[in-house]
């Protein structure tokens, strides 16, 4: 049987070790770090994060927040922020030990959801 990307990841909690990577390298990027500085409830941005990859690699967790599209529109992230964020979640999966299956999976989830963040 083919583990699902969910358990490639970790489970629940190698999710949220990723997640947590992922803001703590975002905070620390300077071309998102303003960004990130200046949400105002990073707990709630983390369990939305953990929530959105656990339901969108086949975990147990359902996503009760906004879609992409909603999330994002009137932030004008530019091509150079989203590179820069992928470029982070890459670095939390390299960190974390991830396989290269999983983590191609994972970038060809992002690229797939890039019209819905980029300059929305």
């Amino acid at each position: 049987m083919t583990a699902t990307l969910y358990q490639r990841l970790g489970g629940a909690k190698g999710m949220t070790r990723l997640v947590d990577d992922v803001v703590a390298a975002h905070l620390s990027n300077p071309i998102v770090k303003t960004r990130f500085e200046n949400v105002k409830d990073l707990d709630h941005l983390k369990q939305m994060a953990c929530e959105f990859f656990s339901a969108g690699s086949g975990g147990p967790e359902a996503y009760t927040g906004k879609d992409m599209l909603a999330t994002h529109k009137g932030m004008n992230i530019s091509e150079q922020e989203y590179l820069a964020v992928t470029d982070d979640i890459v670095g939390a999966m390299n960190k974390n030990g991830i396989e290269e299956d999983a983590k191609k999976d994972v970038i060809a989830i992002l690229y797939s959801l890039k019209d819905q963040i980029i300059r929305v």
